[in-house]
């Protein structure tokens, strides 16, 4: 009688085992976290008027992503995501805010030393430079529960960490293939991106440094260096400048993300945080 009442409370329903496929769990966890972008997108252009739709809506699929993955991994994973715990967070924010900034000022100044990067004054500063935020903080939290927390995180512990590593770089790189300007480089440079945000989510287990960081990217690109992110138009940012030669150096029509010189910077910084990663995981 004992042994039925075990095999009954043990047995799983197909639905539960379903659940446990790392696939099913790695789609399902990137549906339920990037959902809300469109959905939200959608429902605002409808019903606001365009001048109406600053800032809010892309704050609030923000909200909504760091929700749906919650909502992923407390019922889905079955544990509590304590790679978003709150404790901790501004800190990690800024920390992953000024390592961003300080590549992407590398990166320029390397550009700069080699004649690329011809710099041509400031701009004025306005509150206009801070409007991208909003779109940049939802971007930032969206790629890296999906890439870093999802995808990273199952196959982590489906296939272990290298295979992570590799896997969920290399479909990072790729989720760019229709942004305008993609090649080769382009796919070395987002692939080396994606190791180094790996390596530091293995080494901290927490998303807000990558998030910072991605932010950190992004906004100095754009709004500090006025230049091209993986493929969208450039914007005036806070220094007038004018990237200017070779294409395998200036990143052509993609930007600064498919230059050579970010490459191996990335690469350089990646191999680094890896070692430091890995080496942490051994003690």
């Amino acid at each position: 009688m004992m042994d039925n009442t075990l095999n009954m409370a043990t047995k799983k329903s197909p639905l539960v085992r379903l659940m446990a496929y790392p696939l099913v769990q790695i789609v399902l966890g990137m549906v339920l976290t990037f959902a809300a972008v469109p959905l939200t997108m959608i429902i605002a252009s409808q019903l606001v008027d365009k001048s109406y739709r600053i800032l809010w809506p892309q704050l609030l699929a923000a909200v909504l992503v760091w929700c749906g993955y919650r909502f992923y991994v407390c019922h889905i994973e079955k544990r509590q995501p304590a790679e978003l715990a709150m404790p901790g967070m501004a800190r990690e924010l800024g920390r992953g805010l000024l390592f961003g900034a300080g590549l992407v000022v590398l990166t320029f100044a390397v550009l700069a030393a080699l004649g690329v990067y011809q710099f041509r004054g400031v701009n004025a500063l306005s509150v206009l430079l801070l409007l991208p935020l909003a779109e940049l903080v939802l971007v930032g939290m969206a790629e890296e529960m999906m890439f870093r927390g999802v995808l990273f995180g199952v196959t982590a512990r489906a296939l272990g960490n290298k295979a992570a590593i590799v896997i969920s770089s290399l479909v990072f790189a790729l989720a760019h293939l229709p942004n305008a300007g993609f090649s080769l480089l382009a796919i070395l440079a987002i692939t080396s991106y994606g190791v180094l945000q790996a390596a530091l989510y293995m080494q901290t287990r927490r998303l807000w440094v990558c998030i910072g960081t991605h932010i950190g990217w992004n906004y100095c690109v754009s709004q500090v260096f006025s230049s091209t992110v993986s493929g969208h138009a450039a914007t005036d940012g806070l220094l007038r400048g004018e990237l200017a030669g070779s294409a395998m150096l200036t990143g052509g029509a993609f930007g600064v993300e498919a230059s050579l010189v970010t490459v191996l910077l990335i690469s350089t910084v990646a191999a680094y945080v890896l070692r430091l990663a890995f080496a942490s995981a051994a003690r």
